[in-house]
């Protein structure tokens, strides 16, 4: 149902511990509005600030250079809808049941050699998420785009949803949308620039009160469906990659602008926090996350190493970057302090407040990062190896600068030196066994800690 005002007020007065006492991150600052721009499918290396040489991105870049960039940004899962469960509510995958799109037993029964954990395809509506602890604290929350939980965000905490549902994909970028939950615009309209249209609309709106804007961009998912006369440039200019997706990045750069142009005309930028990701790696057959091994789907570096960028005029440091390891889950803590919001004592959270990073603040504890994919995907044909699958059910930690790799079909560890081996080359497990049974042991403790449910032997 969606969440009346007086449960918005119930829910504020119930709120218990603080997520950050007296916001030493903010100095008294007023909350700022935060705009929260998730890309889809974007890999870390598609963005000109981060090293590509196919793709134009000026607004992006901007905003990095205004900024922070993050270097070692993970993404919870390596594809769509268990990430955004992850970022909505700051928990671990186990919590909450979402592992994977769909079924968690895809792919051909008789290549599977486990019985896969079942998946949940909706954020259960007992699950505090972001925007439920920033509408008690008096924010307006709109959610623009692709939403993948459920069938209606404002069941969660948005006052707003344009163009949210259960569905992970467009059926097509140009008006006629055939979403239910977005009227056709103009025949030839096309998608990102119209959820751009609809969140500057939203600013303009409610600008004289704290807003939280969640601009889930389908961008850059498949379908690649891009304005045809920037797919010709782009086929002209690069002579390699992906025109079309090439075309599909700039439009998606060009939304950033817009956004950051209506912050401006408004003199809000100086109290806004803008942050920009993506919800896990690129696909691989439109684009490439080399150095990085991998791809969507994979619990390697190309899976799951994302864009982070914030930026914050006056507040955060530009031109500054960050090497500290972060997770998406970390996102929930940290606005909510931001927000001067309270987060209550009986609800589990497992990223941290990383705005200390943010503002130069100074250093996060060490930690690991973990991840639990107890499912199957396929590799569709897509992948260039003889496998049938993108991944088997596996698990991952990274601690430091090791990162250990867990395939639950036959027991296989992979430890890697991401320093040293940011392309996952070199499998150290053999050569370094001490190293992986202390990341094994974490990872073990840690699924035990979760309750994280296990692929168990099929049934012969």
């Amino acid at each position: 149902m969606i969440l009346p005002l007086t449960t918005l007020l119930g829910l504020a007065l119930a709120l218990g511990t603080p997520a950050s006492q007296a916001l030493p991150q903010t100095d008294g600052v007023q909350p700022p509005n935060i705009v929260l721009i998730y890309a889809d499918d974007l890999g870390y290396t598609d963005l000109a600030c981060y090293g590509s040489e196919l793709h134009l991105t000026p607004h992006i870049d901007a905003l990095a250079k205004g900024g922070k960039l993050f270097t070692n940004a993970y993404a919870n899962a390596p594809n769509c809808a268990p990430s955004r469960a992850c970022l909505m509510s700051g928990q671990y995958g186990p919590r909450h049941g979402i592992y994977t799109v769909g079924s968690s037993k895809r792919g051909k029964p008789e290549d599977r050699k486990l019985d896969p954990v079942p998946n949940e395809a909706v954020l259960a509506d007992e699950v505090l998420t972001l925007p439920e602890v920033l509408s008690a604290s008096g924010y307006t929350c709109a959610q623009v785009g692709k939403w993948h939980l459920g069938q209606d965000p404002r069941t969660q905490g948005f006052h707003v949803n344009i163009g949210g549902n259960q569905a992970g994909h467009p059926k097509s970028y140009f008006s006629p949308y055939k979403n239910p939950d977005l009227p056709d615009g103009e025949e030839g309209e096309y998608l990102t620039d119209r959820l751009t249209d609809a969140s500057i609309a939203f600013i303009q709106a409610n600008h004289e009160q704290p807003f939280f804007l969640y601009l889930s961009h389908y961008a850059v998912h498949t379908p690649i469906q891009a304005k045809l006369e920037r797919k010709e440039f782009f086929a002209k200019r690069n002579g390699k990659g992906n025109a079309g997706y090439a075309a599909m990045v700039e439009s998606l750069d060009e939304s950033v602008g817009r956004i950051l142009q209506c912050l401006d005309d408004l003199a809000l930028r100086e109290n806004t926090l803008v942050l920009f990701t993506s919800d896990n790696g690129g696909h691989e057959p439109v684009t490439s996350m080399a150095p990085l091994r991998g791809a969507k789907g994979m619990l390697y570096e190309g899976g799951i190493r994302e864009p982070f960028i914030v930026n914050w005029p006056g507040r955060i440091r530009p031109g500054t970057r960050e090497t500290t390891p972060i997770i998406a889950t970390d996102l929930f803590p940290t606005l909510a302090a931001l927000a001067s919001s309270s987060l209550p004592k009986d609800k589990l959270q497992d990223g941290v407040d990383i705005a200390a990073l943010f503002f130069d603040k100074g250093k996060i504890e060490e930690r690991p990062l973990f991840w639990h994919f107890p499912a199957y995907l396929e590799s569709g044909g897509r992948l260039k190896q003889t496998t049938p699958w993108r991944t088997t059910p596996a698990g991952a930690v990274r601690m430091g600068n090791h990162k250990l790799l867990e395939f639950f079909e036959d027991g296989r560890l992979e430890l890697y030196d991401l320093e040293a081996d940011l392309s996952e080359a070199n499998n150290l497990a053999s050569e370094q066994p001490e190293k992986a049974k202390e990341l094994h042991d974490l990872l073990k403790a840690w699924r035990a800690q979760v309750s994280a449910p296990m692929p168990t032997a099929k049934e012969q």
